[in-house]
């Protein structure tokens, strides 16, 4: 039985300081790379949400040692391709694209046949982007549906090195190669279109042997196998993508100001906060510094009440892709016409989220135009909402649940959303963290 929020009423202004959990990417990364080191490695503040929990799971699975503690968990690695392999393995990857496609390249060597399975949503995205590169590599892949999930792959013994072209923008699949090239003699190149750049910033503070060249669209990656992989100790940051909800929120309300600490503000994820400030949204961050080669800062954001329209700079896509639809609700209250190109590769997440943006906008009462990649918001800074929205039937993509609390608290009216344990995936503490701010 699907659990309903419902929301009748504007939240009251506010003036508070929160911790969100800990960024998504950096979690699943920490167990992958922790499963290839030596001994013990130990993580404060990984986020406990099903995506990652998976994570765990998954390693388990091949044989890694695993402890949760309430505050941290702990994983002792077997080393470089020190997973034990069973017959008949399945790994279920849940709803994460990031696990899937990332443990894919720590797989290349199995000499049994692992099925990869994923839920509803995650298997219907597309794995060939990345089971292709790998298949150079020496890995066999078998698709019950084509380039869908479930999957089987079974791993070579004599894998090689490769040169691999990513020009989507993906960073799960660059990271997924640069995962495989840990297990893989000699050197792999990547040459890949602008991404978050979290795997390359691990490789180098745990001096895995990597180069990196950049130029203005794309990066040049050399990596070398690594004799092995220390186990590290990591204090994993809070997500931006988590804060960039409550960053909206702030933005949206009357007379509120909300303090964000120890968040993750990677140049390659902050687009959100790039745009948002081009709109006109009042955010400064505080306490910048570096940790692990990752920039931590705390976010302070006051209400703005005069955002103006954007036409939307491509070049920042991939810095915001998983934020597209919580700036799609700023735009709907920006004064003026809001422009967002070249964004196919939004429909290709949990669920089609261009589409779902211009959709839940519509319910709303604002005017969209909306091609397949590519969509203009007409702003309305006096927006009312006169009959009840219901949001249900979306896959369960967690950011479209959370897009609809944040619409129905800045913007009013009666609001029933279907699926609330979709923030599980990738956010579980978003309710309790918002009664904490709407003590309503």
């Amino acid at each position: 039985m699907s659990k309903i929020l419902i929301i009748n009423n504007k939240i009251n202004s506010f003036n508070k300081k929160i911790i969100v959990d800990g960024d998504k990417s950096l979690s699943i990364r920490w167990v992958l790379i922790a499963s290839q080191s030596n001994g013990l490695s130990k993580a404060h503040n990984i986020l406990m949400s099903e995506d990652v929990i998976a994570a765990l799971d998954s390693i388990k699975k091949l044989g890694i040692k695993v402890k949760r503690y309430k505050n941290y968990c702990e994983i002792i690695g077997n080393g470089i391709n020190g997973f034990k392999y069973k017959k008949n393995l399945t790994i279920n990857a849940k709803n994460s694209g990031t696990l899937g496609r990332l443990i894919l390249g720590l797989l290349i060597k199995s000499p049994y046949r692992i099925k990869l399975a994923g839920d509803k949503s995650l298997s219907k995205r597309d794995f060939s982007r990345i089971t292709s590169p790998l298949e150079k590599f020496g890995a066999k892949f078998y698709y019950k549906n084509k380039n869908r999930l479930p999957l089987s792959i079974l791993g070579s013994q004599s894998v090689k090195s490769i040169k691999y072209l990513e020009n989507k923008g993906s960073a799960q699949c660059k990271s997924s190669v640069m995962f495989a090239a840990l297990i893989t003699p000699g050197k792999t190149s990547i040459k890949a279109k602008k991404s978050r750049n979290h795997s390359e910033l691990l490789f180098k503070y745990l001096k895995i042997p990597i180069k990196i060249k950049k130029t203005k669209k794309y990066d040049f990656i050399d990596i070398r196998q690594p004799k092995k992989i220390k186990a590290f100790n990591y204090q994993i940051p809070g997500d931006i993508s988590s804060s960039a909800f409550f960053i909206v929120l702030t933005t949206l309300s009357n007379n509120s100001k909300l303090l964000i600490k120890n968040v993750n503000i990677n140049p390659s994820r902050i687009g959100v906060i790039t745009i948002l400030k081009k709109m006109g949204a009042k955010i400064s961050l505080k306490n910048q510094r570096n940790y692990r080669g990752e920039k931590i800062s705390d976010i302070l954001i006051k209400s703005s009440n005069n955002l103006k329209g954007i036409n939307c700079p491509s070049e920042l896509n991939s810095s915001a892709i998983d934020e597209f639809l919580i700036i799609f609700l700023a735009a709907a209250k920006a004064k003026g016409i809001s422009y967002f190109k070249n964004l196919a590769e939004l429909n290709q997440k949990e669920s089609p989220r261009l589409n779902w943006g211009s959709k839940i906008l519509n319910m709303m009462g604002v005017k969209t135009k909306l091609t397949k990649d590519s969509i203009k918001i007409y702003g309305q800074p006096d927006l009312k909402i006169l009959k009840p929205i219901v949001i249900k039937n979306y896959l369960k993509d967690h950011r479209i649940f959370m897009m609809s609390t944040i619409a129905a608290l800045t913007c009013g009216g009666k609001w029933k959303i279907y699926d609330k344990d979709s923030v599980n995936s990738s956010f579980p503490n978003f309710l309790k963290i918002m009664k904490k701010i709407n003590t309503k």
